[in-house]
């Protein structure tokens, strides 16, 4: 789902009460006291987007299976799959029919066990898209929801009159667009959504909609899925008074009134179901990465539990919004998730965010700059989740009209918002027409820049964007400071150059990236963190760095990963 403004009072609350949170997790641990999820490193793929099996233009699949040998070549140990269920597709997905079942258009259930076999014999874990809050209104639990007031599945929906003729219960708008609330002719009454009416929430306030809910992700633990990203995860409880929301200044890109979140999104009940979702999840020794939107460490804490029972995973996009190459930013959003209780994630890209390759690049160094970005929050104590077509530089290709523009929110916020279609493109495989994603033309056009950004290209190229992320996780998988070590800041004054040392047992890693335009010189004295006199060896570096003793030259966007040598 898109980013929300919600942060409220309630959230603040919500972290109050969460307290603090520093709990062994309950999973089988391997020799260092890690789960598996700890030392691996996540692929979100869209798939749509990702390999076209069948060439009908939309990827599938199959077409993920026959990707295994490349995706455990790049270094991935687990992949995130958007949602592939049933579905009629408002939402790219995100609108289940069914789910227990996959669409058509990307295969069977026997393809899907295929390809969870294909993983494990590649060692790629299957995640999938778990959403909570809402169905599709075509689901059969809203169709006979909305069949009569009395019928079986009436109260797993939220139903009510509305304030007057024509009035829907209180104030409160869809992130879509427009109110949360549709009116239904067949009974007289709206019901809610919070993202498009065709989106109809579940009420988990009813015991029902949790059994359903624990019993699906049951079902698919047992075929063999290793965890999954919960969507939208601070929207399943609603104020059951239905107050109003407090209304904001100004206006947002659907032209509605902003508005603060406060009565339909971060109540506490949140952490109970989530309890419950954990319990299912380590009956199986599965992983559970929320989608979390956070302001503060006090916040995602929360979702990690009192009790460290709660999301193993909850992204920090706090780290992703840091839209400028700013090492100051970066430190003190480093610092903050390292305050936390919980193990660090990171994510730089997604479905619903413009890629890296656009938001940090400045038009002359963006191959360099997407080196350094890989290379930065790969090296990170925590896990990673990277998105498809990160690893080769891929940029976003954003509708020029509004005929153009397959996401609804693109459609009706046009031209202010353009949707989310720029980067959910084909994923570019090689220099064939469309990129060698699909013989026929795919559900979205393919950038120009394929002809050199692409897969089969890269390979060849010693110095591209693919090779650096392959050799980064190759020494990711392989070197204790980086897989198991503290992380410390170092030269905290340096506005230009973002540098910290990972460390354990009397190993270390120093990471040093020159996040400006200009030449940079660093010089490093680690005696503090118990490496006097030491030795720097280069491990990774990138072609104009240079190693003098304690001081490390790097090039505009340079970046050097070096072991420290007692």
């Amino acid at each position: 789902m898109s980013m929300r403004s919600w942060l409220s009072s309630v959230a603040l609350l919500f972290s109050l009460l969460c307290g603090f949170f520093a709990q062994a997790q309950t999973q089988p641990v391997d020799a260092e006291g890690h789960q598996w999820w700890q030392n691996a490193v996540f692929y979100e793929i869209y798939p749509r987007s990702f390999a076209d099996s069948d060439n009908n233009g939309v990827g599938d699949l199959n077409g993920i299976s026959s990707k295994m040998g490349y995706l455990r070549d790049l270094g991935v140990d687990a992949i995130w799959i958007t949602p592939c269920y049933p579905s009629p597709q408002v939402d790219f997905g995100y609108d289940i029919s069914d789910y227990e079942n996959i669409d058509l258009m990307y295969g069977t259930l026997a393809d899907f066990d295929h390809m969870v076999a294909d993983g494990k014999k590649h060692d790629v874990r299957i995640i999938m898209d778990f959403v909570p809050n809402h169905t599709s209104d075509k689901h059969p639990w809203f169709l006979d929801s909305k069949s009569s007031r009395t019928s079986a599945h009436r109260d797993w929906y939220i139903w009510r009159d509305g304030k007057g003729p024509g009035q829907p219960p209180n104030n409160w708008i869809s992130l879509f667009g427009g109110s949360a609330w549709k009116f239904d002719p067949t009974t007289n009454q709206y019901y809610y959504h919070f993202f498009y009416a065709q989106q109809p929430d579940l009420n988990w306030r009813n015991p029902a909609v949790e059994t359903a809910m624990l019993g699906t992700m049951s079902w698919w633990y047992q075929r063999g899925v290793a965890g999954f990203r919960l969507d939208a995860v601070d929207t399943l409880f609603e104020d059951p008074a239905l107050h109003d929301n407090p209304v904001l200044p100004g206006k947002n890109a659907q032209g509605d009134p902003n508005m603060e979140n406060k009565n339909n999104t971060n109540f506490p009940e949140v952490h109970t179901e989530l309890q419950k979702m954990r319990k299912v999840a380590d009956e199986s020794g599965a992983v559970l990465i929320g989608e979390t939107w956070t302001s503060t460490a006090a916040e995602l804490d929360c979702y990690y539990g009192r009790n460290g029972n709660e999301l193993q995973m909850p992204m920090d996009f706090m780290f992703m919004m840091v839209d400028k190459l700013s090492p100051r930013e970066y430190r003190r959003q480093i610092a903050a998730v390292e305050s936390a209780h919980g193990w660090p994630v990171f994510v730089i890209n997604n479905h619903d965010r413009e890629r890296s390759y656009n938001r940090y690049g400045d038009g002359k160094h963006n191959d360099e700059i997407a080196k350094l970005m890989g290379a930065f929050y790969l090296t990170l104590r925590g896990t990673p989740i990277m998105y498809y077509g990160e690893e080769i530089g891929m940029r976003n290709n954003d509708p020029k009209r509004r005929e153009d523009v397959k996401d609804p929110i693109g459609r009706t916020g046009w031209p202010k918002e353009k949707g989310r279609d720029g980067e959910r493109t084909p994923m570019q495989w090689n220099t064939e027409p469309n990129a060698g994603f699909s013989t026929v033309k795919p559900w979205l056009p393919v950038p120009p820049s394929y002809r050199t950004h692409n897969v089969e290209t890269e390979s060849k190229d010693p110095n591209s964007i693919l090779n650096l992320y392959k050799k980064v996780l190759t020494l990711r998988h392989s070197n204790e400071a980086l897989l198991d070590g503290s992380y410390t800041a170092l030269n905290e004054n340096d506005t230009h150059v973002m540098s910290y040392l990972r460390s354990y047992k009397g190993k270390a890693v120093l990471v040093t990236l020159n996040m400006s335009a200009t030449p940079e010189k660093p010089a490093f004295d680690l005696a503090k963190q118990g490496f006097g006199g030491a030795k720097l060896k280069a491990l990774i570096a990138s072609p104009g760095a240079l190693l003098q003793g304690n001081r490390i030259t790097l090039e505009p966007f340079g970046l050097m990963i070096a072991e420290v040598k007692p």
